[in-house]
């Protein structure tokens, strides 16, 4: 059964986490922990984009980034999924070197160093060779760099449908079933 850590850093695109912590509520059978670690800077950007503070309205665990004492923030804690979305490339950064300066990072290190799954939604467009560098560093390391890039061949009408893309995307790389457009599937 999944332990999942979701972490929400402060790159634009809290469209993404929102629609994660929604499709995770919906599919609670297929895990079993869920936590949540938001830096500051996800909170403000979360309040710019979507006009609220809804995820002070989820009844789920809320680690500050600062809370070394979370139970993700050590391998004892089994958390087999970590998911990043956004990703910022200064947190995807700090993974690629080794450096844990907060929670989240801390529990990027954790997951790696553990050979579990670690998967880092980048959002920032374009890249440069530092960002592209530091993806492949962490994907050598074990980690799967999944771009917050959208597919349109399900023909999505609204942008939380354009979002779901990619979401669904990630929950797929994380092992989950969900229900989506599948290529090649007519339903």
């Amino acid at each position: 059964m999944h332990k999942i850590v979701l972490a929400i850093t402060g790159a634009s695109g809290s469209i993404y986490p929102k629609l994660l912590i929604d499709k995770l509520l919906k599919i609670k059978d297929q895990w079993h922990t869920l936590a949540i670690v938001m830096s500051d800077n996800a909170r403000q950007v979360w309040q710019t984009e979507l006009d609220n503070e809804d995820y002070n309205q989820y009844d789920l665990p809320f680690y500050s980034t600062k809370d070394f004492n979370a139970p993700f923030a050590s391998g004892s804690g089994q958390f087999n999924t970590m998911i990043i979305a956004p990703c910022s490339m200064g947190t995807l950064g700090r993974i690629a070197t080794g450096v844990s300066s907060d929670l989240i990072t801390r529990a990027a290190d954790v997951v790696l160093k553990e050979r579990r799954r670690l998967i880092c939604m980048v959002r920032d467009t374009p890249y440069n060779l530092v960002h592209i560098r530091n993806m492949e560093t962490v994907t050598l390391a074990g980690g799967i760099i999944c771009p917050a890039t959208p597919s349109f061949y399900s023909k999505p009408k609204t942008i939380e449908e354009v979002a779901a893309t990619v979401v669904d995307r990630v929950l797929d790389l994380a092992g989950l079933n969900v229900k989506t457009f599948r290529w090649g599937n007519e339903e």
